[in-house]
């Protein structure tokens, strides 16, 4: 998998490649769908949300220039692995699912992993964990029509922001933002379709 889906594609981040080699893939998906875990795609996980396909999470990860001090939020747990693969990296992890049942089993299979730096919770994470703020890095893994403005405000000055921004069945952008100087730097890396961000952002 990271030989073939990720590496050939140009992702080159050590740490994130090792993480992506050690992480066992197969423990956060559904029973039912265990034997697809490696596979170079996303994957239905249950609750309309999906497992985003390897090189998509390598790509966003190592594009949020993380480093062993980092604190990230990321919104969306999905299945945890995602969170995993940041847990290898970083400090703190802060991770927000909206989807109830997901979220208590990511919160489980992190914890029975020997996951200790991962803070769970469920609920919308449009808002994003105020009080844990400001966080050097927030990833996204869910789509809103536009950028959320209480995830920049939470967002340190220096840090990054990796988003896919677009309506479900419309064309999304993978979006990297950079706090610098108060203000916001914006680049569009590549087309991306993800599941959209339910909650506030729908209203």
């Amino acid at each position: 998998m990271v030989i073939e889906q990720i590496q050939r594609r140009g992702v080159n981040d050590s740490r994130v490649l090792t993480a992506m080699r050690d992480i066992p893939r197969h423990e956060f998906m559904p029973p039912d769908v265990r034997d697809t875990a490696y596979d170079d795609r996303a994957i239905a996980v249950g609750y309309g949300q999906t497992i985003s396909q390897p090189y998509i999470v390598a790509f966003m990860t190592q594009e949020l220039g993380l480093k062993p001090e980092s604190r990230v939020l990321e919104i969306g747990t999905g299945t945890g692995y995602q969170t995993a693969v940041l847990a290898e990296l970083v400090k703190e992890v802060y991770t927000i699912e909206i989807v109830e049942p997901l979220g208590r089993q990511a919160a489980e299979t992190l914890g029975r992993l020997g996951y200790r730096n991962v803070h769970t919770r469920l609920g919308d994470g449009y808002r994003g964990w105020q009080e844990a703020g400001p966080f050097d890095a927030i990833i996204v893994t869910c789509a809103p029509h536009a950028i959320p403005p209480p995830l920049v405000e939470q967002l340190a000055e220096g840090g990054t922001m990796i988003i896919p921004v677009g309506p479900q069945g419309e064309p999304q952008n993978l979006v990297l933002l950079k706090k610098s100087g108060g203000r916001m730097e914006e680049r569009k890396l590549l087309p991306v379709v993800f599941v959209p961000m339910t909650g506030e952002a729908k209203e």
